[in-house]
């Protein structure tokens, strides 16, 4: 194994870096208003992301590995390695659902009118997407959703209930799965749309998380009115197209990236507070432990990558990588928890308090439960890597 980049890819790395570095606001400034690389809760942060974006648009990264002929930079897998782990690993802005899944899905299933219309806006960052699959009875189940779109001449009216929708409040477009065929079997009768989130009959709920964060929403539909033209791919067969989208999203390093940063930050601060590594003499290993995972995990991630350089498609090596990140981010957060003992249950800028390690432990419960359960990674290593029979 090689344990180096070509040349090029490192250069690219060096001015990824002196961007970042040029144009992010300090550290400080962001951990003190809550803006570690996640979804912006209100109005001002929104313009900080979108304007962020414009600027990676305007360098040809924010789609950096898209086609050129859809308005992205035609990047090398591994430039878009080295472009995800140093933008997760300085908390900047980069992620965007409309490049994520989205553009990737229309790429692949749209017609040539909704490539035109929605692709130069998902570049161009003029467009923020949501993703409108968990309902309250269909998570990791989602296959159990209820959502129905009924055909009505030219449109399809749409009734029922998303929840867990990150963003949703501030999103102009939503991609949505409801069931268009309620008598077909449980994995077929799904349809994906791309709804206008201004339609007349969309509402949107806050759901406030276990931290006291404002990122989700429950989303309600009353009769809302959809053409027919926003229909992506086949009717009926949207299951198989949304199971695409998921193994775009589950592909990235940018969980490990993050763990890096977090284990640097839980090292910084047992070295400045030396009377931590005296209280607890075991902190010192479990330190280590997790530095050591989130070795294991960026090299699980880099075979994704280089399996994509390869023309393969990773399938149950990205579940693998996905499994791994999310356990190792609870992890390092409880052992950020162990290190600071009570110190670390304070939070929001408290008298005593040294960093906002309770917040970091409250985010981490979701880790393994958002974008695919552990249970379900489990199954499709099981399955599709093992290949162990299902049930």
């Amino acid at each position: 194994m090689r344990f180096s980049y070509e040349p090029d890819v490192e250069a690219f790395r060096t001015e990824v870096q002196d961007f970042i570095r040029a144009e992010l606001p300090p550290e400080e400034e962001r951990m003190a208003r809550g803006d570690e690389g996640g979804f912006k809760s209100n109005k001002e942060e929104y313009d900080y992301v979108m304007g962020f974006q414009k600027k990676l648009h305007q360098r040809d990264w924010l789609a950096m590995a898209w086609p050129k002929e859809y308005g992205g930079g035609g990047a090398s897998h591994m430039r878009q390695l080295v472009y995800n782990e140093e933008m997760a690993y300085n908390g900047a802005p980069g992620f965007n659902m409309g490049i994520a899944w989205v553009g990737p899905s229309l790429m692949l299933y749209g017609t040539e009118e909704q490539k035109q219309r929605f692709i130069p806006r998902i570049t161009g960052a003029d467009d923020w997407w949501c993703t409108l699959y968990s309902e309250p009875g269909a998570g990791s189940d989602l296959a159990a959703l209820q959502t129905r779109a009924v055909r009505d001449g030219d449109e399809y009216v749409i009734n029922g209930q998303k929840i867990w929708t990150s963003g949703g409040h501030l999103a102009d477009w939503g991609w949505l799965a409801a069931r268009t065929d309620p008598d077909a079997p449980k994995h077929k009768g799904i349809t994906m749309f791309m709804v206008n989130m201004k339609s007349p009959g969309v509402s949107v709920s806050p759901l406030i998380n276990i931290a006291n964060r404002h990122g989700f929403n429950e989303v309600f539909f009353e009769d809302v009115r959809v053409p027919a033209n926003q229909v992506v791919g086949e009717v009926n067969r949207g299951w198989y197209h949304m199971a695409v989208a998921l193994d775009f999203e589950r592909s990235g390093i940018q969980s490990f990236a993050g763990g890096r940063k977090s284990v640097e930050r839980l090292q910084g601060v047992a070295k400045s507070h030396p009377a931590l590594l005296r209280t607890r003499p075991g902190i010192r290993l479990e330190l280590a432990d997790r530095a050591i995972d989130v070795n294991v995990g960026t090299f699980l991630a880099y075979r994704v990558a280089t399996m994509q350089a390869k023309g393969m498609v990773p399938n149950h090596e990205a579940s693998a990588s996905k499994l791994f990140g999310s356990e190792m981010t609870q992890r390092i957060a409880g052992t950020g928890m162990h290190l600071l003992g009570m110190l670390g249950q304070l939070r929001d800028g408290t008298k005593y308090q040294v960093t906002d390690q309770a917040t970091n432990y409250l985010q981490a419960v979701s880790a393994t439960v958002a974008a695919g359960t552990s249970e379900i990674q489990r199954g499709i290593i099981a399955t599709r890597g093992l290949g162990l029979p299902r049930g």
